[in-house]
């Protein structure tokens, strides 16, 4: 297979990397991250006007990409500019779930999304979830015509800027079972539905949102009545691809400012890239990169294929390596920078953090490795 980026991935990641590398200095992104939204609306529209959001869906939902490498290419750039405008909630999470199983009326959601007019999210997380995906306690229960919704999520990005959010409930079923997970479209003004707004140590958003006796009608309901599963790991999965990518984008960049440092940094006459020690400890740095390169190009490829083990086993492998390895590029750039690597004035300190709040969102290091040995497992069963 040639993983060689296409021209046209190619040119939209030229032309994304050139934008924030003008328009999206470190300074912005404090002046964002402080403000009251959280993102900047105008930036959200200038990434729709690029074209970015666009190429995260296919052609018959109004982009022009959605494919694995799509994904990647515009990720790993926004990684890069250590980007937090809400990309992953609104147009991977919350969008793909709406290409996946959205009706006509739902579906027409996308042509907003892309246009840069509609911030969305995916409320599905619960506190005592420990990220499986089945675990969901949130009830959702027939009255009428309708649904009443009663339950609490956690953790979920941009809840409290979102116009609309896609909630899991239990509609049938045990608290662990894979069937009867539904999911439904709710306006983030309907009654009943409250969102505790708080910042992430990494200077991203998110909420705690709770759903007392929140009413929806039936058109609400996204896809089949209790099969909402295969929507959410439709979903999650290219979300895990996304952060991998954009993990891979930020880690670059700690790499190339760590490398110009030691080449730069004098002691005792010497620049401290000189000291074998230190060649020793940005080799192995390198190597990492380039073992999560691979990993996120094998899961970028396998994202659009039919085997859905060998796509989870993919994504997994992927989100469990660049863990591991944002911890240590994260760890080492900040060590290698000496006391400096810490300062507010430093990116690199904001790239760390990044690099390690992404390990925690759509389930951590652990968690996917035991996830990848499970799948390992069943593939093993099946073959």
């Amino acid at each position: 297979m040639n993983f060689t980026p296409s021209d046209d991935r190619r040119m939209l990641a030229d032309s994304l990397d050139r934008y924030l590398a003008e328009q999206y200095p470190i300074e912005a992104r404090h002046a964002i991250t402080g403000s009251a939204t959280g993102y900047s609306p105008q930036q959200w529209a200038t990434l729709a006007e690029l074209g970015v959001i666009g190429a995260l869906f296919t052609e018959a939902q109004g982009g022009f990409g959605g494919t694995g490498f799509d994904i990647a290419t515009v990720f790993e750039s926004l990684g890069r500019g250590l980007v937090v405008e809400p990309v992953l909630a609104t147009a991977v999470l919350a969008g793909s779930a709406l290409a996946h199983a959205g009706n006509a009326a739902q579906q027409g959601l996308i042509e907003t999304i892309i246009a840069g007019d509609l911030i969305a999210t995916l409320a599905h997380e619960e506190a005592d979830a420990h990220y499986a995906l089945n675990r969901v306690g949130t009830r959702a229960v027939r009255d009428g015509d309708g649904y009443v919704l009663d339950g609490a999520k956690a953790v979920v990005p941009f809840a409290a800027q979102a116009q609309q959010l896609i909630v899991s409930a239990r509609t049938s079923g045990g608290v662990a079972d894979d069937a009867g997970i539904s999911l439904f479209l709710v306006p983030a003004d309907a009654a009943g539905l409250s969102v505790r707004d708080h910042g992430n140590v990494d200077g991203t958003r998110a909420g705690e949102v709770t759903l007392r006796q929140v009413r929806v009608p039936a058109s609400a309901l996204l896809g089949t009545e209790g099969q909402g599963l295969a929507t959410l790991e439709h979903a999650v999965g290219r979300g895990l691809l996304a952060l991998a990518a954009e993990s891979l984008g930020a880690m670059e960049v700690c790499k190339t400012a760590t490398i110009g440092y030691l080449q730069t940094r004098k002691q005792f006459g010497k620049a401290i890239g000189s000291f074998q020690a230190l060649q020793h400890r940005m080799a192995t740095v390198l190597l990492e990169i380039e073992q999560a390169r691979s990993a996120v190009i094998n899961a970028a490829s396998t994202l659009d294929t039919g085997d859905r083990l060998a796509r989870e086993r993919a994504l997994s492998a992927a989100k469990y390596t660049v863990g591991k390895t944002g911890t240590l590029v994260a760890e080492e750039a900040i060590q290698l920078h000496g006391g400096i690597g810490v300062t507010w004035e430093l990116p690199m300190a904001h790239y760390a953090k990044r690099l390690v709040m992404i390990d925690h969102v759509l389930g951590d290091e652990d968690h996917h490795l035991q996830r990848f040995i499970a799948l390992g497992s069943e593939q093993g069963a099946s073959a």
